[in-house]
């Protein structure tokens, strides 16, 4: 990839997004309509839905955020990279939003057992982005991108680190 190059407006958006969507879908969908075990968390319950709905409304938040008040595809179109606002939280705040999403709502099913969908999901949404845009970012932006990476989440939003 040259200089004048960009990365793709949509590029491995969806082969990391519908995967970890589908999956979740599937879960849920076995986990209220099947008999799958159920481990229950008990009093947690009225807790966990609150905390599911909160993560729901923070992932739109954040996909809204990165793509409109960031304006995500103007920059990718002028090859600059974005590093504040929800980018100052976690490099990738629109996979996030959708991994956000996704933990709501295994929260709110109040079934142990679909805990495992956000951490295979967790893991990977990492491994596909190490293999894919982090490379393309580290080729395009070079030690800045470095300096971002050392600062910044990949994917769990967070405030920003201080590295001297």
């Amino acid at each position: 990839m040259t200089k004048k190059e960009h990365l793709p407006i949509i590029g491995v958006g969806p082969m990391i997004v519908i995967p970890q969507l589908l999956l979740t879908f599937v879960g849920f969908m076995i986990g209220e309509f099947t008999n799958m075990p159920r481990i229950n968390l008990g009093i947690f319950k009225f807790p966990c839905v609150i905390f599911g709905i909160f993560l729901i409304g923070f992932g739109i938040y954040l996909w809204i955020f990165a793509n409109f008040k960031e304006k995500l595809n103007e920059n990718i179109k002028s090859n600059h990279l974005i590093t504040t606002g929800v980018y100052s939280w976690t490099r990738n705040p629109v996979y996030s939003a959708f991994f956000l999403i996704c933990c709501g709502v295994i929260f709110i099913t109040n079934n142990l057992l679909l805990f495992v969908i956000p951490m295979i999901c967790w893991i990977y949404m990492t491994v596909f982005l190490i293999k894919t845009e982090e490379k393309w970012l580290l080729e395009l932006y070079g030690d800045d991108y470095k300096a971002y990476c050392k600062k910044t989440n990949r994917i769990i939003p967070w405030k920003t680190r201080n590295h001297s």
